[in-house]
């Protein structure tokens, strides 16, 4: 049996859905269309292969992506966005354009310090 959960606000369940530091990147990363596992793990530096396939198949889960298995040798699995997927992708549009605006800014934080 699964359990729904409930959110406080709008906010609360949106990062719900695309929290971490890789699902954002990874929602970047397939904005123009399908996407192949290596194709993503090349777009999306930093990110291991384990890790990578483990978001994968949550934010399969949630909806946000759809995985197309095309059964031929070899075989090829790509990576698209949902309707949904890509209205997350609009609204962090925003956000990230805040982060470019103020990337100095946040590059300077003495990150060491921050609790």
């Amino acid at each position: 049996m699964t359990k729904n959960r409930t959110f406080t606000c709008g906010l609360d369940a949106a990062i719900a859905v695309m929290g971490g530091k890789w699902k954002g990147l990874i929602l970047f990363a397939l904005q123009d269309g399908p996407v192949r596992f290596g194709e993503l793990r090349r777009a999306v530096p930093g990110i291991s292969e384990r890790v990578l396939i483990l978001q994968l198949r949550e934010m399969e889960a949630t909806g946000l992506l759809h995985r197309e298995v095309y059964h031929q040798v070899p075989p090829k699995v790509e990576y698209s966005l949902t309707g949904f997927g890509d209205s997350l992708n609009t609204a962090m549009a925003a956000l990230g354009a805040w982060g470019e605006e103020h990337m100095e800014r946040i590059e300077a934080i003495p990150w060491s310090d921050v609790k």
